[in-house]
């Protein structure tokens, strides 16, 4: 069966700092149109790391959500970056540890319905602790919270970051 949808025309709305919107003019599968709002996104990264039975988290207040949520410490990758890199350059300025070993654990397509944003997630192993540098107007509390706090089983990768006692920003389900 094709579900493939075909772009028609398209219209920039907004072209901001870290994302650009766009509205789509497409042609459907059996040939009707419709519209696609789209939100065009750089990426992402974040990393995951646990030590001694505990989760590295950054704690941050999110405008739109009126709160400070708990969040794998994660970032936008700048324009033409390597993700390895990104992930392991925002996880030492907002954590202010230095990774040891960085691999790549899972791509997630966090909201396909209107982004194309994908968000690489890495998990850092053997980190040595640095200072911190968040980003000017950037303020972050950063801490270790056990792995059963945050929902995370004996398999890391399959229990990733449920939400079921706390919110976070990078949810992995």
């Amino acid at each position: 069966m094709n579900l493939t949808e075909k772009k028609v025309s398209g219209k920039t709305v907004y072209d901001g700092k870290i994302l650009k919107l766009e509205v789509d003019e497409v042609l459907l599968p059996d040939g009707s149109a419709s519209k696609r709002e789209c939100v065009r996104h750089c990426g992402g990264v974040a990393v995951l790391y646990v030590e001694k039975g505990a989760v590295l988290l950054v704690r941050q207040f999110r405008y739109l959500y009126n709160k400070a949520l708990w969040e794998i410490p994660a970032g936008k990758v700048e324009n033409g970056e390597d993700a390895a890199y990104a992930a392991k350059r925002e996880f030492e300025e907002e954590t202010g540890y230095i990774d040891g070993q960085i691999k790549p654990l899972l791509t997630l397509y966090p909201t396909p319905g209107y982004t194309d944003e994908i968000i690489r997630v890495y998990q850092a192993e053997n980190c040595v602790r640095a200072e911190s540098r968040p980003d000017e107007g950037e303020f972050l509390e950063v801490g270790f919270i056990e792995i059963e706090k945050v929902g995370l089983g004996k398999d890391t990768e399959e229990n990733l970051l449920r939400e079921n006692r706390r919110n976070f920003y990078e949810t992995i389900q």
